[in-house]
């Protein structure tokens, strides 16, 4: 008889477009593949040593959104008023459980806080000053606003100021993953879009649309521009058709077809579904992305 699946990790880093020397506008594309890969074989070392899901997927987001190279923790893109504004979101398959923050300023790593949420607060979202509240409580330190920006970003926005950015986001990164008992979890995190109105939310904490997870269907994460996800729910849709018995790389190539399609929507999402086999879709010029085969040997593309 064949033995449970293996566990499974796959991560991204984000969406986006290509400039004009062709390179992916998301980023220098060496770090960036490095940097999935690197939070793809910490968390898989967690799920090979029989760890859960969530841990996993935690790990993972916490990985990058340390690292400046993406557009989540630090070196998250600017607000309009020069701020950092952070969302994340988390979702565990087995008991539908989640939690999520919205414009948060002071927080290190928003994915930890959206975890406090999850297990600890008896809410789903908390958002603002309100997150920032509970971070208190929950002896998450205050982190300042400023020590999330890095000169790259400012120069950026000092560059940029009186311009009307382009509406994709871009270095939004998640994870989703399988363990060994068969229990799935996603995890999302971003800074938004570049020059966003402050106080904007978009698809990344909003649970059935950058984030989903359900034992019974399969874990998501999706990046991109988050007004067309967040319209036709995209991580919900592409686990509902992994339900319905696409496998997982058809059911995220189904899911960005169709967000393309009926909303004109730009982005990506990777699936992890209960057989442990990932999937990924973009309908962007590069998503990074890391992932475990079979073997638990950990692969990267762009």
């Amino acid at each position: 008889m064949n033995g449970p699946p293996p566990p499974a990790i796959a991560v991204h880093g984000g969406a986006g477009a290509l400039d004009d020397s062709g390179t992916s506008g998301l980023g220098p594309e060496a770090p960036r593949e490095e940097g999935v890969g690197r939070a793809a074989a910490a968390a898989w070392e967690v799920l090979r040593g029989g760890g859960s899901a969530l841990d996993a997927v935690v790990l993972a987001a916490s990985i990058l959104e340390d690292d400046p190279t993406f557009n989540a923790g630090t070196g998250a893109t600017l607000t309009a008023s020069g701020d950092v504004e952070l969302d994340a979101s988390l979702m565990y398959g087995p008991t539908l459980s989640a939690g999520a923050v919205a414009c948060v300023k002071d927080v290190k790593n928003p994915i930890l806080l959206a975890r406090a949420v999850l297990e600890r607060s008896g809410h789903l979202l908390l958002v603002g000053e309100g997150a920032s509240g509970f971070a208190r409580e929950m002896g998450i330190p205050a982190w300042p606003n400023g020590r999330l920006v890095i000169p790259q970003q400012r120069a950026r926005f000092d560059a940029a100021r009186g311009v009307k950015p382009a509406p994709v986001g871009g270095g939004t990164i998640g994870a989703v993953a399988r363990d060994r008992a068969g229990h799935v979890a996603a995890a999302t995190s971003t800074g938004g879009t570049f020059l966003k109105r402050p106080g904007r939310v978009g698809d990344s904490p909003v649970i059935g649309a950058g984030t989903y997870a359900d034992d019974l269907l399969a874990a998501v994460s999706a990046t991109g521009h988050g007004e067309p996800i967040i319209r036709i729910t995209l991580a919900r849709l592409v686990a509902d058709l992994v339900g319905a018995g696409r496998s997982a790389p058809a059911a995220a190539s189904e899911g960005i077809r169709i967000l393309g399609e009926r909303v004109g929507g730009q982005g990506g999402v990777i699936v992890v579904g209960p057989s442990g086999e990932p999937g990924f879709a973009y309908n962007t010029p590069a998503m990074a992305r890391a992932w475990s085969d079979t073997a638990g040997t950990i692969r990267t593309a762009l």
